[in-house]
């Protein structure tokens, strides 16, 4: 017999058409000369080549993106990203865009050909209105986010040819009711049983959907929001610690720390490096060697064919 969500507490689970919810703090562009090396990628990463063209590494692989093309890179993903030796200059709009509520299970890197033709209208609003990348977002960075993160999902669904399937019921109700709720002290059983299933269940539904257990799933959730709260000074952290669904302060610091790389009154703190990263460590950044990013992009290879 097919599992059901608990509809006593469909109220509070919300329903299962729960959209996702992206973020980014700013849309850049950049410019190339022939073979150079984006070496400041902001984290994640999505990219729209407005000219020349660009070569994408990941694992093992390698693919090439033309004049209009559009890629969306996850934090967990080793790339590089190398100007087309064929042009003199290439010219990209780059952003830090991550689906922060996810409710599918997206590859990394989604590459969506022909994105300026396909979505004309986002790519003058990207080229003609950038925005800079600031600490604390507002509704037009959240706008062009959920714009942006929209159309890339809507057309890698089409190039699918519509058989991605709709999400899973049980895994988008356990996602809405941890987003309403990440106070709550949830642990993989508890959000097991509010949809009628075992914790390896459970566990099996969520890594086919969204790629990630719950565990990891409720942390990503729970820092989304300690984002958003810690960009109100007036908040203290041990108040934000109890908000995300953490004991102590000391417990939310080594979570938040281990997430993003800096704790969170650091966070709040001005610093333009951090603010270009903005979010989970990532290989490539500027100073890095090339043989390093290699060797990293080596590294995920392996463990992508292990996995």
């Amino acid at each position: 017999m097919a599992n059901i969500v608990d509809i006593s507490r469909a109220d509070d689970i919300g329903t299962s058409s729960l959209e996702p919810a992206w973020e980014m703090s700013g849309v850049d562009q950049v410019r190339l000369s022939a073979g150079a090396v984006l070496t400041e990628p902001p984290v994640p990463l999505w990219v729209l080549v407005l000219a020349g063209g660009i070569t994408l590494e990941a694992a093992f692989e390698a693919q090439s993106l033309a004049e209009g093309d559009a890629v969306l890179i996850d934090a967990r993903a080793a790339y590089r990203l190398t100007a087309s030796e064929r042009h003199e200059e290439s010219a990209l709009v780059v952003a830090d865009l991550r689906m922060a509520v996810p409710v599918r299970r997206l590859p990394s890197p989604l590459v969506v050909r022909g994105f300026g033709t396909r979505h004309r209208g986002i790519t003058a609003l990207v080229t003609q209105c950038p925005l800079k990348r600031v600490r604390r977002p507002g509704l037009f960075a959240a706008s062009y986010g959920n714009l942006i993160g929209a159309a890339m999902t809507t057309s890698w669904q089409e190039d699918q040819g519509g058989d991605a399937g709709p999400p899973d019921e049980a895994v988008t109700a356990v996602v809405a009711a941890v987003t309403a709720r990440p106070a709550e002290p949830w642990t993989v059983e508890g959000m097991a049983r509010l949809v009628h299933l075992s914790r390896s269940a459970l566990g099996e539904r969520f890594r086919r959907a969204l790629g990630r257990g719950p565990a990891e799933v409720l942390r990503e959730i729970r820092m989304r929001e300690a984002r958003r709260l810690l960009a109100d000074p007036s908040r203290p952290v041990e108040h934000i610690a109890s908000a995300v669904g953490y004991g102590s302060s000391a417990a939310f610091s080594r979570a938040f720390s281990s997430h993003h790389g800096v704790a969170p009154q650091a966070w709040r703190e001005p610093s333009p490096a951090r603010d270009a990263q903005r979010g989970e460590k990532q290989p490539g950044r500027r100073g890095e060697p090339r043989a390093e990013q290699e060797g990293r992009l080596h590294a995920a290879g392996v463990q992508e064919r292990a996995s």
